[in-house]
């Protein structure tokens, strides 16, 4: 049988932006329960008071898995090191039965260059390159013949060491996107290892992402 506190825990499980402003105790339960009360009402089948919907938001801001957000901010206020690269390309290719060898050719010529940036993602249908835009005329010539479906130019990485724990904390990279979407920032790329992730941003936003990044130290 459904009950209020169950149809308004579903609805804001639906909603993670919503989930997490409730965790923080920000929303205003009174006026949350009297816009979301038709939906409540709707999947209920019945009217339903807004003192009693408010009482179900209480009880569920309190809830520990609604507090989950405390973990993830014990562990990025142990961020390390935030490395920032400017001036750089992003290239997607298609992969093809070619395309591993010409990537091999590619890294054997990118040896003999030193300060330079570079990092590769093979997905399925496709393989990303971002390189300093110092190297966009080898890359060009290394794949030529290569089905080339993007070329973003101006770009810059901001690359983010995290702590061990990271693994082990549900919600960390959500976390960290919520805010960098907050702030209107769009991601081109989102390169992970382990402990590491390396988002690339337009040269226009990377301040703002920097500081958003920065500032997760803080919380």
């Amino acid at each position: 049988m459904k009950t209020i506190s169950s149809v308004v825990e579903g609805y804001i499980k639906k909603k993670p932006f919503l989930q997490t402003a409730l965790a923080q105790g920000i929303i205003n339960l009174t006026s949350l329960s009297r816009r979301i009360k038709p939906e409540i009402e709707s999947h209920l089948g019945k009217e339903v008071r807004n003192g009693a919907i408010v009482m179900a938001l209480k009880r569920l801001s309190d809830d520990l898995e609604f507090r989950a957000t405390h973990r993830i901010v014990k562990v990025l206020k142990n961020i390390g090191e935030i490395t920032v690269r400017s001036s750089l390309t992003d290239f997607t290719f298609l992969v093809s039965d070619s395309i591993l060898e010409k990537q091999t050719r590619l890294l054997e010529e990118i040896n003999r260059h030193t300060d330079i940036f570079y990092t590769s993602s093979r997905g399925v249908n496709e393989l990303n390159i971002v390189v300093s835009n110092s190297l966009d005329s080898l890359i060009e010539k290394q794949f030529s013949g290569e089905r080339l479906t993007q070329k973003a130019e101006n770009l810059a990485s901001i690359t983010v060491k995290l702590p061990a724990e990271n693994v082990s904390v549900p919600g960390i990279y959500y976390f960290i996107f919520q805010r960098l979407a907050w702030e209107g920032i769009v991601l081109y790329e989102v390169i992970s290892t382990t402990n590491e992730f390396t988002i690339l941003v337009d040269e226009s936003q990377v301040d703002t992402a920097f500081t958003v990044i920065k500032d997760l130290k803080s919380l």
